[in-house]
C-alpha cells in the first residue's frame, strides 16, 4: 500500500527512460537510485534534487490520496480498463527550455489531443481521489493561485487542470533564467533521439509513493482505443 497514487506519462524501457533515470538520479520502474551523469560546471544532483522523487515523468492525474472506502487493485483495475479504451496521442515534438522558474521539456505544436486526454484522465479518476486537507490547501494556495485554479484544486485537488494544464518532464527544481540557459545548453548533446522528432504518449503510468516519498511506477498501460 502507498501513501499516495497518481497517473504520469512515463517513457517506455530504452533511452529516453534511461536519460531521464540518469539525469535525476531515480528510475521510478526499478524503484533504485542512478548514478548522474558528470557535467563540467553543473551540480546535477542539487539541481535535481526536487523532480528526483518524481521520476521521469509528465504528470496526468496529480497525487492523491485514495478515498476512503477505495482499493488499490480497484485503481489498478480502472486505469486498465481507461486505457484500453484511450488512443496513444501523437505531438509534433518535445523542447527543452527554461520556463516558469523550471527546466522542462515541454511540447511543440498543437496540444488539443493531449489535454482532452488529460481531462478525461482527471475526471475518471477523481471519485478514488481523498478530499485534499486543510494544510495541503494552505500550501497550495501559497504559490498565489487564480481564482479559477484555486477553484479547481477545492473541486479536482489539483489547480492546473484542463485550461491550466501545460504537460511538461521535468528536469529541474527551480532555477533563474541564466542558470537555466547553462543547463539547457548541457542538456540539448544529451537528448535521446526518440525525445526529438515527433513524440508519441502511448501509455500511462499509475505510479504510488512510498514511505520515504519516492514514485515507484505500479504498471504502465498501453493507449490502446
Amino acid at each position: 500500500m502507498f501513501k499516495r497514487y497518481a497517473i504520469f506519462y512515463t517513457p517506455p524501457p530504452g533511452p529516453a527512460a534511461e536519460f531521464g533515470a540518469a539525469w535525476l538520479g531515480w528510475d521510478s520502474a526499478t524503484g533504485r537510485r542512478v548514478a548522474h551523469p558528470e557535467i563540467p560546471g553543473l551540480d546535477v544532483a542539487a539541481l535535481t534534487e526536487v523532480p528526483r522523487r518524481y521520476g521521469f515523468h509528465g504528470t496526468l492525474k496529480a497525487p492523491f490520496r485514495l478515498a476512503e472506502g477505495a482499493r488499490e487493485a480497484e485503481l489498478v483495475e480502472a486505469v486498465a480498463r481507461f486505457a484500453e479504451a484511450h488512443a496513444a496521442v501523437t505531438l509534433d515534438g518535445l523542447a527543452v527550455g527554461h520556463g516558469h522558474r523550471f527546466v522542462a521539456m515541454r511540447p511543440v505544436g498543437d496540444t488539443g489531443a493531449l489535454n482532452r486526454l488529460e481531462a478525461a484522465i482527471v475526471r475518471a479518476f477523481d471519485p478514488f481521489r481523498a478530499p485534499l486537507g486543510e494544510a495541503d490547501i494552505a500550501r497550495r494556495r501559497r504559490a498565489g493561485l487564480s481564482e479559477r485554479q484555486d477553484r479547481q484544486m477545492l473541486e479536482w485537488g489539483y489547480p492546473y487542470v484542463f485550461d491550466d494544464f501545460h504537460f511538461h518532464l521535468t528536469l529541474s527544481g527551480p532555477v533563474e533564467e541564466g542558470e537555466g540557459r547553462h543547463i539547457v545548453a548541457a542538456l540539448e548533446p544529451r537528448l535521446p533521439e526518440t525525445l526529438r522528432g515527433p513524440f508519441t504518449l502511448d501509455a500511462i503510468t499509475l505510479m504510488g509513493e512510498d514511505a520515504e516519498g519516492m514514485f515507484h511506477q505500479i504498471h504502465r498501460h498501453a493507449l490502446t482505443g
